[in-house]
C-alpha cells in the first residue's frame, strides 16, 4: 500500500532531511496519493502513501502516537486489523484513526515483539520505540512486501527498494554470491543477499531490533513444517479443508479495503477460481482485467480464449488488453527501472503494462501467485520426484539454468568460485520438519524461492502503478495447509488435484483441464528481430565490457544462436545476460 524508508544513525549525526527526499524520490510510484517525513535527531522516517483503508489524513504516515511514544512506518495490510482494534479497545487502547496502521502501533506497545503472531497479512514496517531508544523491524511471513537495508558502522538505512539505497553512499559492486544464484535460479536472490554488495533485504518472517549502538538482534518468528499431520485425515477431508481455507483468503482480502478491488484474470486455473469463489461468497459487482501479447511461432501470446469464458460465466466487469510486439520494447526500459533486483521473468513486462491499465480503474487486485507453488502446479515437481540421486542432484537438474560447468564458462574469471547454489540449497534441504525430498522441495518454494521470483515480480510491477496486489493463494493459514497435504495427491492429475476438485462445477471443464499456461511474452523467449538486436547491444556495449562482468566468447555464442540456449524451465539465458546488464546501466550507472 505504500512505500518506505528511513535511517537510524550511530555516528552522532543526525538524519539528513535531503537523504529521506532522495530516498523518497525514488519510491513516489509506490505511492502517489501523498507523502511524509519524520526527523528526531538520529533517527528519522520517510513514506509515500498508497490510501487503501481509512483514507483520511488520519492516517497518513509516519504515523507519529505521543501518548505511546511510538512511530511508525509501514508498507502492507493488516486483514484482520478490525477484530485487533476491538481487541485493543477491551483492553483499554484508544485510537484516533481508522486505519490499519495505528492498528499496529497499539499491538506492539500491549504484545511487543508478540504482535507478530496476532498480524494477518502482509507488511514491512519500522516502529521507533523512544522509551526504550530502540528499533523494531518486521517482515510478513512470506515475504510479500520487501525490506531493503544498507547496514555500516554510521548508520542503518532502509527502503522499500533497491532504487531508494542507491541514492545513498554505499558499496555498489556486485556480490559474487549473489551473481551465481541469479544466473543459476532464474533471477531467484535468496535474502538476506542481493546482486549488490552494499545491499541486503530481510529474510521473510524475521524481525530485527537494533539498538543506539548499532548492534542488530535478528530472528526468524515464522518456519513451516512440511509433514503430514499425526491425526489420519482422508482426501476429501484436506480438499474440503482446502476449499474453506482458500475461500477465507479470498474473502479477508476483499473485505480488508475502503476502496474497489478488481482480478487480474489470465485465464488459468487459479486467477479463475479466485473469481469463482468470490461469486460463491455472494460478491456480484467484481471487475477483471486480462493482458496479451502477439503470437510467435507456435507460442500463443494469449490466454484470452479462458478468460473470456470465465468473464461470460459470472457476468464480470471486465477490460482486456492486446499488446502488440512494437509497444514492449519502447516500454522495457521503464518496466527494469521499477525493478527492486533484476528479474528475468517473461511476465514481469505483462504486469508492468497490465497495471498501468488497471491503475486507471482500482487500487487493490487480487492475483494467483503461489497456487502452483503451494499445490504442485509446475511440471519439473513430477520430474524431481522421479529422478534418482541426491537431493540437490535431483532438484537441479530440473530446476537450475545452468550446471556450475557452464556458469564458470559464462562469467569472467574474477566471479567464478565455488557452487553458492549448491551451498545454499544444501542448507535449505537440511532443515529439519519434512517428510520426504518433495516435501523440502515445496518447502523451499513457498518460503525461500517464491518470495524473489514471482512475487517480488508482482510487487514491483504493480506498484511502479501505485496498483496493491493481494496474493490469496499465499494467505499463512493455507500454506501450512498445504504443505501438510501429502505430494501424491497434490500431483495428483498433472497437479494442483485440490484445487481442480474445488473448481468442478464452479468453472468451465476447458479450464480446469486446459494444459497449465504461464503469463506468456513469446517476444522475450524466442528472441529474433529487433529484440535479438536489442539485447545484442546491450551485451556488446562499451558499459558491459567494462563491467565485466561476462565472458566475451560465451556471449558471443549465444548471441548467434539464441535458441540453442534455453534453460531447464524453457526460458531464455541470452534474455538472463541482457536483462542484469541493463538492470545495472538503467538503476545503478544512471
Amino acid at each position: 500500500m505504500c512505500g518506505i524508508c528511513g535511517q537510524f544513525r550511530f555516528d552522532g549525526k543526525k538524519v539528513s532531511s535531503k537523504s529521506l527526499d532522495m530516498m523518497m524520490s525514488k519510491l513516489a510510484r509506490r505511492g502517489p496519493d501523498s507523502s511524509g517525513k519524520w526527523i528526531e535527531g538520529a533517527i528519522g522516517f520517510g513514506h509515500q502513501r498508497l490510501s487503501i483503508i481509512d483514507l483520511s489524513n488520519l492516517g497518513s504516515q509516519p504515523m507519529v502516537d505521543e501518548k505511546l511514544g511510538l512511530t511508525l512506518v509501514f508498507n502492507g495490510t493488516i486483514y484482520n486489523y478490525k477484530s485487533l482494534r476491538a481487541l485493543l479497545i477491551s483492553l483499554g487502547y484508544t485510537f484516533f484513526s481508522n486505519s490499519d496502521t495505528e492498528v499496529i502501533i497499539k499491538a506492539y506497545h500491549c504484545w511487543g515483539v508478540e504482535c507478530l503472531e496476532r498480524l494477518d497479512g502482509m507488511f514491512a514496517f519500522a516502529i521507533w520505540d523512544e522509551a526504550s531508544q530502540k528499533l523494531f523491524i518486521a517482515r510478513d511471513r512470506m515475504g510479500i512486501k520487501p525490506f531493503y537495508f544498507n547496514a555500516s558502522s554510521k548508520a542503518f538505512t532502509f527502503a522499500s527498494n533497491s532504487q531508494a539505497l542507491l541514492t545513498q553512499d554505499l558499496d555498489k559492486s556486485i556480490n559474487p554470491v549473489a551473481l551465481q544464484q541469479q544466473l543459476s535460479l532464474h533471477g531467484v536472490v535468496p535474502a538476506p543477499n542481493t546482486i549488490i554488495n552494499g545491499i541486503q533485504k530481510l529474510k521473510p518472517g524475521t524481525f530485527i531490533i537494533l539498538n543506539t549502538d548499532g548492534q542488530i538482534q535478528e530472528k526468524t518468528y515464522w518456519s513451516p513444517s512440511a509433514k503430514r499431520p499425526s491425526e489420519n485425515i482422508s482426501d476429501q477431508e484436506y480438499i474440503e479443508k482446502t476449499h474453506e481455507l482458500l475461500t477465507a483468503a479470498v474473502t479477508k482480502r476483499m473485505d480488508a479495503s475502503d476502496v474497489p478491488i478488481g482480478v487480474l484474470l489470465s485465464g488459468g486455473l487459479d486467477s479463475s477460481l479466485i473469481v469463482a469463489l468470490l461469486k460463491e461468497a455472494g460478491h456480484e459487482d467484481i471487475r477483471t482485467f486480462s493482458i496479451g501479447f502477439e503470437d510467435i511461432d507456435d507460442e500463443a501470446g494469449s490466454e484470452f480464449e479462458y478468460s473470456d469464458q470465465i468473464v461470460s460465466r459470472f457476468k464480470t466487469q471486465h477490460q482486456k488488453y492486446k499488446i502488440s510486439n512494437q509497444e514492449v520494447l519502447p516500454r522495457l526500459s521503464e518496466a527494469v527501472m521499477n525493478m527492486s533486483e533484476p528479474m528475468v521473468g517473461q511476465d514481469a513486462v505483462a504486469f508492468y503494462l497490465l497495471s498501468e491499465q488497471v491503475s486507471k480503474h482500482t487500487k487493490v487486485v487480487l492475483s494467483g501467485q503461489g497456487a502452483d507453488e503451494a499445490f504442485a502446479g509446475y511440471f519439473w515437481y513430477p520430474r524431481m520426484a522421479k529422478e534418482n540421486g541426491s537431493d540437490i542432484e535431483r532438484f537441479s537438474r530440473h530446476y537450475v539454468d545452468r550446471p556450475h560447468k557452464e556458469y564458470l564458462k559464462t562469467v569472467a574469471s574474477q566471479y567464478q568460485g565455488e557452487n553458492h547454489t549448491h551451498n545454499w540449497l544444501d542448507k535449505e534441504f537440511s532443515k529439519p520438519g519434512a517428510d520426504s525430498f518433495i516435501d523440502k522441495v515445496f518447502r523451499t518454494d513457498m518460503t525461500r524461492l517464491i518470495v524473489d521470483d514471482p512475487v517480488k515480480r508482482v510487487d514491483n510491477m504493480t506498484m511502479a502503478w501505485g496498483l496493491e496486489a493481494r496474493v490469496p493463494f499465499m494467505d499463512t493459514e493455507l500454506v501450512e495447509w498445504a504443505l501438510s497435504i501429502p505430494p501424491s495427491l497434490k500431483m495428483r492429475e498433472e497437479g494442483k488435484y485440490p484445487l481442480k476438485d474445488i473448481s468442478r462445477g464452479l468453472l468451465p471443464d476447458s479450464v480446469i483441464d486446459r494444459k497449465k499456461g504461464y503469463f506468456p511474452m513469446p517476444a522475450l523467449k524466442y528472441i529474433q528481430g529487433e529484440f535479438l538486436e536489442f539485447m545484442s547491444d546491450i551485451l556488446l556495449s562499451r558499459a558491459c565490457i567494462n563491467r565485466g562482468i561476462f565472458d566475451k566468447q560465451y556471449i558471443n555464442k549465444i548471441i548467434d544462436s539464441p535458441r540453442d540456449y534455453m534453460t531447464a524451465l524453457n526460458g531464455s539465458r541470452l534474455w538472463h545476460l541482457a536483462l542484469l546488464e541493463y538492470w545495472f546501466q538503467i538503476n545503478v550507472d544512471k
